[in-house]
């Protein structure tokens, strides 16, 4: 984080602003709307700051710049568009102890101004770090557009109620899980179209909703999250992950995933590597049970599909078994992530009429029907399979599946240093084993590997031997 985002209460706080032109304006109108008592420095001032100095009552000093100007003020504004003088406004706002934002000029700023959005008292501020204010002002106009008009009512009623459920509700997971449920409810829709603060009905649904949210039973989520790139969670997944108490996560799953966990939630990391479990499957049954008697909201997030090859069906039989309600969010599985990001489609006319999706982890391994697996016009995916890459050709090729059948291994699949390799089958495992490549990463087998997108781990295309030779 390059910036620390911050709100100034400037209510009845002199600020500073350097330049009296249509600029200069624009921000002295926007640190009056903020209650600020404005200081105006500059030789000449427009029509439009001269009006807006007489209508407010703001201090007006028609002279060239002097650090005595930032007596007694918190903050100020170089809105001059001289590159000069607002450098001496930041280097004397530097030995002032005084905060200095120069416009459009970050390299004589001591903080920025971002793009805002008011509906107060919620405010959503926007920023790039000075690289782009265009783009920031794009961002807002995006989130402005989802925000309701009247959401700053809601928030004004919440404030308004807040003494009642801290009353009602003793305990802070209490309290939030309330707060969650009553901004999903009809109630909040009602107020952000209209229904007004002091309305004896409002009063009463509001009333209802307390009453109900003294009696708190836990849930668990079991959430998919998606191969790897967190902008492939779903929309789901991402309501969810700002409403969990705690998550349990594994190791497949992105550090930029659990990111957008709330803040304030508990994280639990819970993953298994292969030959070595930190933390047992039952282990992982007695924790998601034990936060959810406590009431909480546990959310369970695996790496692609929580129902395929990530126990979750595991899971689903211990939390009913206990009385837990559990709710099933799918995520893109790693197969469709992978082959995707690889420009493999899993099936193609005239070349593969099916797929299978296999693990040959294992003991499992040795009960695969592998001339199955070695039928041709079908692609077969192979999870956690790398490591068993050898062993997977040989009792491919021993099974009646051609030298040169297609396949392709895609390393960190959707994620920034991503690599694919693609080669006949008889040829990929010293082709991968050259190229180091690890889990996790995937094998697909079949001849729609013919049209992998093959790539080096900087993104570049990368040449296929069987095709360029």
């Amino acid at each position: 984080m390059d910036y620390l985002p911050v709100f100034l209460d400037l209510r009845d706080r002199r600020v500073l602003i350097v330049g009296g032109g249509a600029v200069g304006a624009r921000k002295a109108a926007l640190l009056l709307e903020a209650g600020a008592r404005l200081r105006v420095v500059a030789p000449e001032c427009g029509a439009e700051m001269a009006e807006l100095c007489q209508r407010s009552g703001a201090e007006r000093l028609a002279a060239e710049f002097s650090p005595q100007h930032l007596q007694g003020v918190c903050f100020a504004i170089a809105a001059t568009g001289c590159a000069d003088v607002n450098r001496q406004v930041c280097t004397a706002g530097l030995a002032a102890n005084v905060w200095v934002n120069a416009v459009d000029d970050p390299s004589a700023s001591t903080c920025l101004m971002p793009a805002i959005i008011d509906r107060s008292p919620v405010m959503v501020a926007v920023g790039t770090g000075g690289a782009s204010p265009t783009l920031a002002r794009r961002v807002r106009a995006r989130i402005e557009a989802l925000l309701p008009q009247r959401l700053g009512e809601l928030a004004r009623l919440a404030g308004q109620w807040r003494p009642q459920v801290s009353a009602a509700l003793p305990r802070l997971e209490q309290r939030q899980r309330f707060w969650e449920d009553f901004f999903d409810s009809a109630l909040a829709q009602q107020i952000l179209h209209g229904a007004a603060s002091g309305d004896a009905d409002v009063e009463a649904a509001f009333g209802e909703l307390l009453t109900r949210g003294a009696d708190v039973q836990g849930v668990v989520w079991l959430v998919g999250a998606g191969p790897g790139d967190p902008d492939l969670l779903t929309l789901r997944a991402q309501a969810l992950l700002q409403q969990c108490d705690v998550v349990l996560y594994d190791r497949l799953v992105p550090e930029a995933v659990v990111a957008r966990v709330r803040r304030d939630a508990e994280r639990i990391f819970v993953g298994k590597e292969p030959g070595h479990h930190r933390t047992t499957q039952a282990r992982i049954h007695e924790l998601l049970i034990q936060h959810a008697r406590r009431g909480r909201r546990v959310l369970r997030l695996k790496g692609g599909d929580p129902m395929v090859f990530a126990r979750g069906g595991e899971e689903l039989q211990a939390l009913a078994a206990a009385g837990i309600a559990v709710q099933v969010v799918p995520g893109v599985t790693a197969a469709l992530g992978a082959a995707s990001a690889a420009r493999i489609p899993l099936t193609h006319r005239g070349v593969s009429q099916a797929v299978c999706f296999v693990t040959a982890m294992g003991e499992a391994a040795a009960a695969l029907d592998w001339r199955s697996l070695a039928s041709p016009l079908q692609t077969v995916v192979f999870y956690m399979g790398v490591s068993q890459l050898p062993h997977i050709v040989t009792r491919l090729l021993q099974h009646g599946a051609p030298a040169d059948r297609r396949a392709a291994v895609i390393e960190r699949a959707t994620l920034p240093g991503q690599r694919v390799i693609a080669a006949r089958l008889d040829r990929i495992a010293a082709r991968v084993a050259a190229a180091g490549m690890a889990a996790p990463a995937l094998l697909i087998v079949g001849n729609v590997a013919q049209f992998a997108q093959t790539m080096d781990a900087a993104g570049i295309q990368a040449a296929d031997e069987e095709q360029s030779g």
